[in-house]
């Protein structure tokens, strides 16, 4: 008996959920595009794409997706030139990015992928935007997303945990903060990010108007989190593990953050995957009004409103708006099979189906 017993392996919650996440192979597919859009996205500079900055009024403006190849004219130019024309057709990149952009020039040299997805009104090249436009669209989600995961679980498992009068006190506070209208609150934010006298001293300490837009996104987001961690925690936090660690001299910090959030991160997780289309959507949004990125910086809501703005009764230039719109849709679609998949995974209930 003992032998067999032995034989048999356990096997963790999450062993158990990523098992049956794989049988969906729904939420897979999902997965697989998130993360090769995520490799993309950081890998933008390496790959043979035309500068997304560069603009060709003349012979290019408005023109429709082709297959005319496409030279960087970079060849023949010294080192110092050549420093010069990357900082030009790159909007002055960092040094990971100027990194991979020389080794794309080592590898693929002049060459250039042709403008498939046409070009926008000032000749620049929509496809070389898109890939740029990921990164930014990306990082919005992602870092807002942490920065309020950070806020809402700490905020939300201290008030489950503490409850009685402590609770009702932050509760209250929440209530008040949903009351508010935040679109209002990150339009004048944004404006007064955007004053000179302001934007001056904020850039010398390297926060220039995106990065406070990640942060502010993610500050006004964390609020349903709280709530949902608070809901778990209330449910946890009398249960035995809680009195053991009680009984071994674990405080009460050790607790909430050691024994009692590691408990919710399934519930934390699908959440996330359900933030970030609804960030991402938030800084669409933004963008499309013309306060959110702004130029030389590119986004998939700015590339959406940019196409907006030259759709007229006489011409339809059909391409500035499908192709940023379907990058968004298709990535968004993914992230919310992906949260229905999680969840089924991380449901216990859900084991046997």
């Amino acid at each position: 008996m003992l032998r067999d017993a032995d034989a048999i392996q356990g096997v963790s919650l999450w062993q158990d959920a990523w098992r049956r996440l794989r049988r969906n192979w729904v939420a897979m597919g999902s997965l697989t595009f998130l993360i090769l859009l995520s490799v993309a996205a950081v890998l933008t500079p390496i790959f043979p794409l035309q500068s997304p900055v560069e603009q060709h009024l003349r012979d290019r403006s408005f023109a429709a997706p082709n297959r005319q190849s496409v030279q960087l004219g970079l060849s023949g130019l010294d080192e110092e030139q050549r420093s010069i024309a990357i900082k030009t057709l790159w909007n002055d990149p960092s040094a990971f990015d100027e990194a991979l952009i020389r080794t794309r020039l080592a590898i693929f040299g002049d060459w250039a992928v042709p403008s498939l997805c046409g070009s926008d009104h000032l000749g620049r090249d929509m496809l070389s935007r898109l890939f740029w436009g990921a990164r930014v669209s990306l990082i919005v989600g992602v870092v807002a997303t942490f920065v309020s995961l950070i806020i809402g679980v700490s905020y939300g498992a201290i008030s489950g945990f503490a409850g009685g009068h402590i609770d009702d006190a932050m509760m209250r506070v929440v209530d008040i903060l949903y009351s508010i209208p935040f679109i209002f609150i990150v339009i004048f934010v944004v404006m007064v990010i955007s004053e000179p006298t302001i934007k001056g001293p904020l850039e010398s300490f390297g926060i220039n108007r995106l990065v406070a837009f990640y942060f502010l996104i993610g500050a006004i987001y964390w609020l349903t989190m709280a709530r949902v961690v608070r809901g778990q925690i209330i449910s946890l936090k009398n249960e035995q593990f809680v009195d053991a660690a009680r009984t071994i001299g674990a405080d009460s910090a050790r607790i909430v953050f050691v024994h009692l959030v590691p408990n919710v991160l399934g519930v934390v997780i699908v959440y996330l995957t359900l933030t970030i289309p609804s960030v991402m959507l938030f800084e669409a949004f933004l963008s499309f009004l013309g306060i959110g990125v702004e130029e030389p910086n590119v986004s998939w809501g700015l590339l959406a409103n940019e196409g907006l703005k030259v759709i007229t009764p006489i011409r339809i230039y059909w391409w500035l708006i499908v192709f940023p719109a379907l990058a968004l849709a298709s990535t968004l679609y993914s992230l919310n099979f992906l949260g229905d998949g999680l969840r089924d995974a991380l449901d216990p209930r859900m084991k046997n189906r």
